[in-house]
């Protein structure tokens, strides 16, 4: 297994956040700008969030398929372009400035979508070599059958929900050009863009990171598929679910609801869908940071039907196993471990086989205690250094909680780790501390340091992304605008100046 390969610094900004006038970020003409004005500061690492289409709740955590693309994500100028939208049908997709409204998008977005497949060419050659792959064979059966039958799939009709072979080839049949080929037409046309946008990203020197989520949701083509991989019962029902104990970010811990991999059962055809994820992961990113990569070593079962995740156990993973089969059938792969929490000797015996670089977040590393591990002189070069992540407040609503008292110890605690790295910056106030804090990262011995957008452009809590084990409201941060001018050349500034 190999560790960074390439020092550089990063942004994390989601495909969503992306500024335009339609309501969500998209692989159009904004985000080829975006990499531009990367490209322009130094940025060698575009991280982003999952870009897989989204569940209930919106969250790129909980996809209806682990390795689609976002259908909000299309550029819709480029239907336009193609003929296959007219001008009155872009402009009543136009929305207001400002966070994503997912409930109008919903309303609007996938109407559209379909408007553009009706004028859509069938036969065209390259549709028809992706359909013929059957990559998206599940996927577009599951999304027609929700189509058609609404709910999750452990309440359709049984012939369905245990994939009765005869059943599935008719209802296949009878929904083959109003709903399947609708769905291999969003996804066929989503990494199309996909690939263009990622050529160009690629050819400015810039290498994106992509997440993996580490578990997939219930409700998803992944578990109605392969139904053995997963602990349920025979009903199809869950028998225990994900999340985490109680943590820093959660008094009653995480209850992510998550279905449980049956391990042994992966084991037993060396890992398959496991590898077949990753190797489609490589394709698609440079990098793929694994979230909950604790997990894999040891994962938390909680009973399913628990109101919170207090009660819960540790059970083993795959380990090393899982990584030895990654490696021979997919060779090197560039990968970051999420390992934020309380780790033991087991995870951290893991991280140091598979080589992978863990994570450092700053906004953990002020506490007075010298053994921190997030403190930048206790980490290593084989790691990757944020500020915050998409579950931490952005770095000023974080200073902005804190008492003045609160505030004077942090700021004596950074300015210590600044000279510890030989760097002199002058800072007062809380919006300066925010890039005294974007400095540190670049200057510590990190491999790669990654600021979050809303850390670049010094933003408040009203553009966090996410806060963990609240269900609603999350996911919604939309730029406004670009960075300005003025954020940039600090950008720019920093890197020259402390990220050699």
């Amino acid at each position: 297994m190999i560790g960074i390969q390439e020092r550089g610094a990063g942004v994390l900004c989601a495909i969503s956040s992306l500024p335009n006038e339609y309501g969500i970020g998209s692989l159009g003409e904004e985000a080829y700008e975006f990499a531009r004005l990367l490209k322009k500061a130094g940025i060698k690492f575009w991280q982003v969030l999952p870009t897989v289409q989204t569940g209930f709740g919106d969250s790129p955590y909980q996809s209806v398929c682990c390795h689609s693309g976002n259908p909000y994500f299309i550029d819709l100028k480029s239907l336009h372009a193609d003929g296959l939208l007219d001008e009155e049908e872009l402009q009543s997709a136009v929305m207001p400035k400002g966070n994503i409204d997912y409930e109008k998008l919903y309303e609007r977005r996938f109407n559209l979508l379909r408007l553009a497949y009706a004028r859509f060419n069938l036969k065209d050659r390259e549709f028809t070599a992706f359909v013929d792959s059957k990559e998206f064979d599940d996927y577009a059966l599951f999304m027609s059958l929700k189509s058609r039958y609404g709910g999750t799939f452990d309440t359709l009709p049984d012939a369905y929900k245990f994939r009765e072979k005869l059943a599935m080839l008719e209802f296949r049949r009878s929904v083959l050009k109003s709903d399947f080929l609708f769905w291999q037409f969003v996804q066929f046309v989503y990494f199309k863009q996909w690939n263009k946008l990622k050529e160009y990203v690629n050819s400015l020197g810039i290498k994106i990171i992509g997440d993996l989520p580490l578990y997939v949701a219930y409700d998803s083509a992944d578990v109605w598929a392969h139904p053995s991989y997963f602990k349920l019962d025979k009903n199809l029902k869950l028998k225990a679910v994900a999340g985490v104990p109680p943590d820093y970010f959660s008094e009653k811990g995480q209850l992510w609801g998550n279905p449980l991999y049956d391990w042994d059962a992966m084991f037993e055809d060396g890992f398959d869908w496991w590898v077949k994820r990753i190797e489609k992961a490589k394709n698609q990113f440079d990098i793929i940071r694994i979230d909950h990569f604790r997990g894999l070593d040891r994962y938390y079962s909680i009973p399913a039907g628990a109101q919170d995740a207090t009660e819960g156990e540790w059970l083993p993973g795959p380990g090393m196993r899982l990584f030895y089969e990654i490696r021979r059938r997919c060779g090197e792969v560039d990968i970051i471990a999420e390992d934020l929490g309380v780790l033991d000797a087991g995870i951290m015996r893991l991280i140091e086989r598979t080589g992978f670089p863990g994570m450092k977040v700053l906004q953990f590393a002020f506490d007075g205690k010298p053994d921190n591990p997030y403190l930048p002189a206790n980490f290593r070069e084989n790691s990757v250094v944020y500020t915050g992540t998409h579950d931490n407040d952005t770095t000023l609503g974080f200073l902005n909680k804190m008492s003045d008292s609160e505030f004077m110890q942090f700021k004596t605690q950074l300015r210590a780790a600044l000279k510890s790295e030989d760097v002199v910056y002058p800072f007062v106030t809380r919006e300066q501390t925010v890039w005294a804090l974007n400095i540190c990262a670049l200057a510590s011995r990190a491999g790669i340091a990654v600021l979050p957008v809303q850390d670049i452009i010094c933003a408040d809590s009203s553009s966090r992304m996410n806060v963990p084990s609240e269900a609603y409201g999350n996911w919604r941060f939309r730029l406004e605008d670009f960075p300005s001018r003025r954020s940039l050349a600090l950008l720019k500034r920093a890197i020259a100046e402390n990220y050699r």
